[in-house]
């Protein structure tokens, strides 16, 4: 399908077909503006989804304001999520590098120590620049920021509710509510962020611990644990599932991956439920059970609750005009992101489907684009996923077990890093690139890779299947020499002829 949509002078882009250097120029049938003391759209919440969606809006020509609650920009993910955590997994690979691998490649630096404020200090400078750099994009684009708790008091107004008390009321033609989530808490288990702490508290620690516990060993815990056990922490995961990596993850990676990763030193108990935890002077002691019934004690100096997240969607006022949620407490939406009530829109992890930033900012985008007339459309099933190890960890489209549910008839095809030369170059060689493909048209239904450069390479299977490419169609594209791409081109070539060249 040829989409080629441009308002005004915006060009939106080609998607699912063939290029055109033809535009098209659309009026859309229904523009919601504003009258004089209004604003177009008020987006409560400065997440990856809101901040990208009010920054899109006014790019459209909505007059658009921006509630945040915090004092920066961003949501969870600049502030307390993504970004700071993906500065620690990235200074702390160097650090273990740096103790255990460059002498093996010939480096001699003497006594490696870890400057561990330094390291948080690295961190929170990434952290300011980038959520100032929001900050910097509303200003550029004339998106208004009011800072404070924003609340729905009518179908068409917010209240901006400050920290000092008082109160600013924005009347609006539409709203979006992209309030993102909020860490899920463990039933009698009491979060200080010292040393029972959630993924925030795990972000800023204040010194190495000598034994973590996670519970749960999901992407959150995964990442987070890698961090501390690079630094020198012992680390145990307690996973309720059988597998790690969370839901989505296709078991043959997710066995590899747990392989790779007790290498690494972690440990995990699957299969097991944390039943309670109690401090015992400076330790802490969890008290577990495996699916049999039988119970272990398990003692810690510091508790990482990792159970996952939940939307954000108390005390927004949705009750005042009729907005619905669901059991899981996410607001109800229909396939243009409207709520019950048709001007008021959600996006992101306060809606149905993965909580990812990506997401988040691809539904943002679409739902304003709707706003003003134009298509909203995404197909879920391309959306990627990347756990930001290392080896990192990346998906997208069907898994094996997903097609085996289906009854969909598929081939396989794979490759390891150890046979590609990039990554025999590198010495770092753990890993593979799985693909399946559609047994009768080729086509591929989804990719999984763990390797060094995962989250990276899977963005190219996530394009192909948006534009529905074959097995084949990706194999006889030309990959430069030496990459680690070069081992996603022979998976595909394996699945659709049944061999590789280089294993």
């Amino acid at each position: 399908m040829l989409r080629n949509t441009i308002r005004s002078v915006y060009k939106v882009g080609v998607q699912h077909g063939v290029s055109s250097s033809s535009q098209v120029t659309v009026v859309p049938a229904f523009r919601n503006y504003s009258s004089a003391g209004e604003v177009d759209l008020v987006v409560i919440g400065s997440g990856p989804g809101g901040y990208v969606a009010a920054i899109k809006a006014a790019q459209l020509g909505l007059k658009t304001a921006c509630v945040e609650k915090n004092d920066t920009l961003g949501g969870t993910c600049l502030n307390v999520g993504c970004i700071p955590s993906k500065a620690l997994l990235h200074n702390s690979h160097y650090y273990h590098a740096a103790k255990h691998e460059f002498k093996d490649r010939g480096i001699d630096v003497g006594e490696v120590k870890l400057n561990l404020p330094n390291m948080m200090k690295q961190k929170t400078t990434a952290v300011k620049q980038l959520t100032g750099g929001i900050a910097y994009l509303f200003k550029n684009n004339n998106v208004e920021h009011h800072q404070g708790h924003g609340k729905i008091t009518g179908t068409n107004e917010v209240t901006v509710m400050k920290q000092d008390g008082t109160e600013d009321k924005i009347k609006t033609k539409n709203i979006l509510i992209a309030t993102g989530s909020e860490v899920t808490p463990f039933p009698g288990i009491e979060v200080d962020e010292k040393t029972v702490v959630s993924s925030t508290g795990a972000l800023c620690l204040e010194k190495v611990p000598e034994h973590m516990i996670l519970i749960g060993a999901g992407v959150i815990g995964l990442e987070l644990g890698s961090v501390w056990s690079r630094l020198g922490a012992k680390v145990t995961a307690v996973e309720f599932l059988g597998h790690i990596g969370g839901l989505g993850i296709d078991m043959e990676m997710a066995k590899n991956f747990q392989r790779i990763l007790g290498k690494q030193g972690m440990k995990f108990q699957l299969n097991t439920k944390v039943m309670s935890a109690e401090r015992s002077g400076g330790d802490i002691l969890v008290n577990v059970e495996n699916q049999k019934g039988k119970q272990n004690q398990l003692s810690c100096d510091t508790l990482l609750v990792c159970i996952g997240r939940r939307p954000y969607t108390n005390d927004l006022g949705l009750e005042n005009v009729g907005i619905e949620k669901d059991g899981g407490g996410r607001v109800k939406v229909n396939s243009k992101f409207a709520t019950s009530v048709p001007n008021i829109y959600a996006i992101g992890d306060c809606v149905e489907g993965p909580m990812l930033a990506h997401k988040a900012e691809d539904e943002g985008i679409v739902c304003v684009e709707g706003i003003v007339g134009g298509p909203v459309h995404i197909d879920y099933n391309c959306v990627p996923s990347v756990i930001y190890t290392h080896p990192e960890v990346a998906w997208v489209g069907k898994t094996e077990e997903d097609l085996k549910k289906e009854g969909v008839k598929y081939k396989v095809g794979k490759f390891p890093f150890a046979a590609n030369s990039r990554a025999k170059t590198n010495a770092d060689t753990d890993g593979l690139v799985k693909v399946l493909g559609c047994a009768e048209t080729d086509r591929l239904l989804g990719a999984h890779i763990i390797g060094s450069t995962a989250g990276e390479l899977i963005n190219e299977a996530a394009l192909a299947m948006e534009y529905g490419a074959s097995c084949e169609d990706i194999a006889r594209v030309c990959h430069a020499h030496p990459t680690c791409s070069e081992a996603f081109r022979e998976a595909n070539l394996a699945a659709y002829c049944g061999k590789a060249i280089n294993f």
